[in-house]
C-alpha cells in the first residue's frame, strides 16, 4: 500500500471517530513515515521541520480573532444583527414572508460576501469571526441549518478562487497552476482559464443548490447559548460603530497594498495589527476590557491555528516519503491508455492528496510535474489537461479537516460550542463538493 493513500485514510478515520484532527493529523503522519520506510526519527524530523511553515500562518490567524472580537466589542456586526432580528419581529413571532425574506438575504449576502473574499476584499476567511457570531441568534430565529451556511460560505471560497482569475484566483490559476503546466513542458498560452475551469464551477454550484434547496432545506433548532467574549460587549454607539468601519478598512486595505508592493511579510498579519491598534487607540475598545476581549478572540483562532499548524507538519512528512510520484504513476498503470479511467483515477489522487496536506494552492505544484506528461502520453489536449489538474488540485479543499475553507465556517458558526467541526462542516461540504466537482472535472477533461 502506499505511505501517503494510507496516512490520509488514518487521519480522516481516526476524525471520523471523533479522534481530535490535531491528533489525527500527527498519528496519520506517522503511520505514513513508517510505512514507507522512513523511520520513527526521520518522520519526527520531517514533521517537525513543517510545523514553521503553519507558524506564521496560526499567528495571523490569532491576530485576526483578537481584531474580530474587538469590533464586535464595539458593537458593529450587533448592530447587522439587531437590523435583521427587527425585520423578523423582534423577540415575537416572525410574519412567514418577512422571515423567508430575511432568511434569503441572509444566505444570498454570505455568498457574496465569501466571493468577494478572494477577489474584491482579498481577506479569505478573515472576515467569517467578524459577521458570522452575532448572526447566530438571527440564524436560530429563522431556524436555520448551519450546515447549509457552511455549504455556502465554502462554495464562495473555493469556487471563487478556481474559476475567477482575480485576487487569490489570480495565485491559483496564473501563478501556480498555469505557471507550473508550461514549466512541466506544456504550451498554455491559447488558454481560455475561465473557459476550462467554467466546467468544475458548474459542479460546484450543482453542489451548492443540492444543499439549499434539498439536503438542508428543512428547518433545524440550536440553543440561544452566549459567545465568546460577549459579556465585554457594550451598547453599541454611533462612534464606535464608524471607528470599526475605518479599522476593517484600514485592515482589508493593508492586506491589498502590501499584496500589491509584493511585500514577503504577511499582510493579514499586518492588516490585523493595524486593525487592533486603531481600535484601541480611539477607544473604540475600551482600555479595562482590552486584555480579556483579545484573549478571547485568539482563543476562538487558536484551534484553527494548532490545526494548521499540525497539517503543515503532515504535508512535510508525506512530501518527505517521495511517495506520490508513484501513486500517480501507479494509477495511472491500472488503466494503461484508457482515457476515461486514467482521467477518473488522476482526479482520485488530486482528492487523496489535497485532503491529506489540506490546500490546493500547496498540491498543484506537487501533481503538475508528474500529470503533464501522463496528460500528454494519454492524448489529452492542453485544455483538457488544465482542466484535470485544476480539477484534482481544488478536490479536496472543501471536505477536508485540514483545511481553512472547513476551518474558517467552523469557527464561526461554532462560536457558541453547537457546530462540529467534523459532522457539520466536513462530512457537508465533501458530500455536496467533492463528488460534483469530480463528476464535472472527469466529463471537463473528456469534453475540452
Amino acid at each position: 500500500m502506499n505511505a501517503v493513500l494510507v496516512a490520509v485514510i488514518v487521519m480522516l478515520v481516526l476524525a471520523l471517530l471523533r479522534v481530535h484532527v490535531v491528533v489525527a493529523l500527527f498519528l496519520g503522519a506517522i503511520v505514513g513515515g513508517l510505512l514507507s520506510g522512513m523511520g520513527l526519527d526521520a518522520t519526527m524530523v520531517a514533521f517537525q521541520d513543517g510545523l514553521g511553515g503553519g507558524a506564521k500562518i496560526a499567528l495571523s490567524y490569532a491576530l485576526l480573532g483578537a481584531f474580530a472580537m474587538g469590533v464586535a466589542s464595539a458593537g458593529l456586526p450587533q448592530v447587522l444583527a439587531n437590523f435583521l432580528i427587527r425585520r423578523l419581529g423582534g423577540s415575537g413571532e416572525a410574519d412567514p414572508k418577512t422571515a423567508l425574506a430575511t432568511k434569503w438575504m441572509l444566505i444570498l449576502g454570505l455568498i457574496a460576501m465569501s466571493v468577494m473574499s478572494q477577489n474584491l476584499i482579498p481577506v479569505h476567511i478573515a472576515f467569517i469571526p467578524l459577521i458570522i457570531p452575532p448572526l447566530l441568534t438571527v440564524m436560530n430565529k429563522l431556524r436555520l441549518d448551519r450546515r447549509l451556511i457552511t455549504t455556502c460560505l465554502t462554495f464562495g471560497l473555493i469556487t471563487t478562487y478556481m474559476f475567477i482569475p482575480v485576487g487569490f484566483g489570480s495565485i491559483y490559476l496564473n501563478d501556480i497552476l498555469l505557471f507550473n503546466i508550461q514549466q512541466a513542458g506544456l504550451d498554455t498560452s491559447d488558454i481560455n482559464i475561465m473557459q476550462v475551469m467554467g466546467v468544475p464551477a458548474l459542479g460546484m454550484l450543482a453542489g451548492l443548490l443540492i444543499a439549499i434547496f434539498f439536503s438542508y432545506r428543512k428547518p433545524r433548532d440550536y440553543e440561544n447559548l452566549p459567545i465568546t467574549a460577549e459579556e465585554h460587549q457594550e451598547a453599541p454607539s454611533a462612534y464606535k460603530v464608524w471607528v470599526s468601519i475605518v479599522a476593517i478598512i484600514a485592515t482589508f486595505a493593508m492586506q491589498i497594498v502590501m499584496q500589491a508592493l509584493d511585500f514577503e511579510s504577511d499582510g493579514l498579519m499586518v492588516g490585523a495589527l493595524t486593525g487592533l491598534g486603531i481600535l484601541l487607540l480611539t477607544g473604540a475598545v475600551d482600555w479595562k476590557h482590552a486584555d480579556d476581549v483579545f484573549t478571547n478572540g485568539m482563543k476562538m483562532m487558536a484551534l484553527i491555528g494548532f490545526i494548521m499548524i499540525t497539517a503543515q507538519g503532515f504535508a512535510s512528512v508525506m512530501t518527505a516519503t517521495d511517495e506520490v510520484g508513484p501513486l500517480v504513476d501507479a494509477t495511472a498503470n491500472l488503466f494503461g491508455t484508457n482515457k476515461v479511467l486514467s482521467a477518473g483515477a488522476m482526479l482520485v489522487v488530486g482528492l487523496v492528496v489535497t485532503m491529506g496536506i489540506g490546500s490546493s494552492f500547496s498540491t498543484l505544484p506537487i501533481i503538475s510535474v508528474i500529470y503533464v506528461p501522463l496528460c500528454m502520453s494519454l492524448g489529452f489536449s492542453p485544455a483538457a489537461t488544465v482542466a484535470l489538474i485544476g480539477t484534482a488540485g481544488a478536490l479536496g479543499d472543501a471536505g477536508s479537516p485540514a483545511s481553512d475553507s472547513t476551518l474558517g465556517p467552523t469557527a464561526g458558526l461554532g462560536a457558541d460550542g453547537q457546530h462540529d467541526h467534523i459532522r457539520d462542516s466536513v462530512i457537508p461540504t465533501f458530500i455536496h463538493f467533492n463528488i460534483p466537482l469530480l463528476i464535472a472535472g472527469w466529463a471537463g477533461a473528456l469534453i475540452l
